[in-house]
């Protein structure tokens, strides 16, 4: 497999360097704005393996995230420092949906990405469901230079309270003023972890028990050019009355509604919560417990929704960031982690 880095003054003229130098079966991996202007776009190529460590080398590390990681520990196993690099996997339609099946995706989607992957033509396993991920998953993370307010919703226990921390952590690096806002006031030390966060990152802290309390914030924030991160009550957004008790949060004008489940729910209800949290206003989305889910169905579920994924989470601590998903990466994850379901977590 080889992988190349394109930067080009925009996404046509991107595409064309990318089909001149790969020709026409390279496909895109990820998609970003360039540090210096214009974009940038990752793109793989199904070769032999014996060019794998020069193309993987040659990439700039532009990036940390969990490709990056990956990729750092693909180049040590062939290298010889960790251990025999795994042999070429070839395509098939069949083993394909077995291996989706042992990661408890939902039946229908199983099929939906098997069919993709088989029209790709890619001989490889994990090439093949890449390709069938891009045409399913959009990748959208935050962008902590330009984003006024973002509210943390989902169900409970999905990890919005750490969740909220790991932004406010992120937006401050970008050098924005955080103010981290609770309205769960009744929940079970929700408020008090919330305020050891922000005292923990520097960050202002505010409690507010009302929606209109919560929008006079928003607007504080807004004047104040500081980025304003609203942690919710957790919710069955699947839940027609508790969507309606949310409406008014949702409606809120520069508030950005930003769904939080967890990679360890079933895909099925995974599937459904995310559905609902986009009737709810929700836009982009964030996976959290990939570090104890082990298998990735639920994740594969929630990537292939209408809502933009953002950012998947590894860890509970706060040191442990966001990261970001592509769909090589989420197919690596899912082809490289099967036969091992039963005997480890999908990291």
């Amino acid at each position: 497999m080889q992988l190349k880095t394109f930067i080009a003054d925009d996404m046509p003229a991107a595409l064309s360097r990318m089909r001149a130098e790969m020709g026409p079966d390279a496909i895109i991996v990820s998609t970003q704005r360039a540090k210096e202007g214009g974009v940038l776009v990752r793109a793989a190529l199904d070769v032999a393996d014996a060019d794998l460590e020069t193309a993987v080398a040659a990439e700039p590390a532009t990036v940390s995230d969990f490709e990056t990681g990956y990729r750092e520990n693909l180049i040590r196993r062939l290298r010889g420092t960790g251990g025999a690099a795994q042999a070429h996997r070839s395509f098939g339609r069949a083993e394909l949906i077995a291996i989706l099946r042992e990661h408890r995706a939902p039946d229908s989607l199983a099929h939906v990405l098997a069919e993709a992957a088989e029209k790709t033509n890619l001989t490889d396993m994990t090439l093949a469901l890449a390709s069938a991920l891009d045409r399913k998953m959009r990748t959208e993370p935050v962008d902590f230079t330009s984003t006024s307010s973002v509210m943390l919703v989902g169900p409970h226990g999905a990890g919005k309270t750490a969740t909220a921390a790991k932004l406010a952590a992120h937006a401050s690096l970008a050098g924005r003023t955080v103010k981290l806002i609770a309205t769960d006031a009744a929940g079970a030390g929700a408020v008090a972890r919330l305020e050891a966060f922000a005292n923990h990152l520097g960050a202002r802290f505010l409690v507010t028990e009302t929606a209109e309390a919560t929008a006079n914030a928003i607007v504080e924030c807004g004047l104040e050019k500081s980025f304003a991160i609203v942690d919710t009550a957790g919710f069955d957004p699947r839940n027609g009355k508790a969507r309606s008790a949310f409406a008014a949060l949702a409606q809120i004008g520069d508030l950005e509604a930003l769904g939080v489940v967890s990679a360890t729910g079933d895909s099925e209800e995974t599937a459904e919560i995310v559905q609902a949290l986009s009737l709810l206003g929700a836009r982009r989305l964030i996976v959290t417990g990939l570090d104890i889910a082990r298998r990735a169905g639920a994740l594969l579920a929630a990537a292939s929704q209408d809502l933009n994924l953002a950012y998947v989470t590894r860890s509970p601590f706060v040191a442990g960031g966001l990261e970001t998903l592509t769909p090589l990466s989420l197919a690596r994850l899912i082809v490289d982690t099967s036969g091992h379901a039963d005997r480890g977590s999908a990291q």
